[in-house]
């Protein structure tokens, strides 16, 4: 199974989230692009964030955030010889 364009869509939006603190959250405007707020759309369905616009990072969500978060430092780290 490979990345769809939905799932990367999804990975990007949690990265927009500081994971230092968890006292802020992300505001998607009704006026934002429609990929956008589908995009949060889904994150909600999926329990990863608490409202349908944004808000703040569920304990998943941070979870998976956390892992996204890892997983594009590793990947964008430059090799070792």
């Amino acid at each position: 199974m490979n990345y769809s364009q939905d799932l990367v869509d999804e990975l990007n939006a949690l990265l927009r989230y500081d994971l230092t603190t968890l006292q802020q959250g992300v505001k998607v405007h009704k006026t934002a692009d429609a990929n956008v707020i589908a995009t949060v759309g889904r994150l909600y369905d999926k329990g990863l964030i608490t409202e349908v616009d944004g808000g703040y990072l569920t304990d998943l969500g941070r979870e998976v955030a956390e892992h996204a978060s890892m997983a594009l430092t590793i990947l964008t780290s430059a090799v070792a010889a």
